[in-house]
């Protein structure tokens, strides 16, 4: 099962089991119902920040709609074991996708971070719209060099470079130089 199945199961899943229409869950995300729809059938993975939201107005972690098997034990990768990817639009639409998600949380139960290893791939010209969630993120950069745009501000960071911040603030990462790079990203989200 893809992704956007998985997620769009889950989804359809809570909604459900929370009692709510797709238009009562849509009017509490501030999003359309034919998106949430769209969503719980598998044909769009949302991006991010609208899945955030989706999830909050569930009362759901994010993780809960990101992963499937629940643990209580220290949510573990290995070397010579690869997360699951997943890729998210920097929005909420599948054009554009140019981030790589690796989840290095999935399975541990009642987590309140969600780290993920992301490879951010070069696209065409930085979409001009930026997303915005309740919480805070920490970016390392592991490999190569990203530009992150931070309300009106704008932060160039190399390998072995940091940036920690309020996601409510308006912000967007991408690949500089045409060359993909690779992050650690851990979010925050109160739940």
């Amino acid at each position: 099962m893809s992704v956007e199945h998985k997620i769009g199961e889950k989804l359809r899943q809570i909604r459900e089991a929370r009692q709510l229409s797709t238009a009562q869950l849509a009017e509490q995300c501030q999003c359309e119902a034919a998106f949430i729809d769209s969503i719980e059938r598998g044909r769009q993975a949302p991006g991010l920040a609208p899945l955030m939201k989706l999830s909050r107005a569930l009362g759901v972690r994010l993780g809960t709609l990101l992963d499937d098997d629940r643990q209580d034990a220290p949510a573990v990768v290995k070397a010579d074991t690869s997360p699951g990817v997943m890729r998210f639009p920097g929005k909420s639409s599948e054009a554009g996708c140019n981030l790589d998600f690796y989840a290095l949380g999935a399975g541990k139960h009642d987590r309140h971070m969600e780290p993920f290893l992301i490879d951010v791939q070069p696209s065409g010209p930085p979409d001009t719209t930026l997303s915005s969630h309740e919480g805070e993120e920490f970016i390392y950069v592991l490999e190569g060099s990203v530009r992150i745009k931070y309300g009106k501000s704008v932060y160039d960071l190399e390998a072995g470079e940091s940036i920690y911040f309020d996601s409510v603030v308006p912000h967007e990462v991408h690949a500089r130089n045409d060359s993909s790079a690779r992050i650690l990203a851990v979010l925050y989200t109160p739940f």
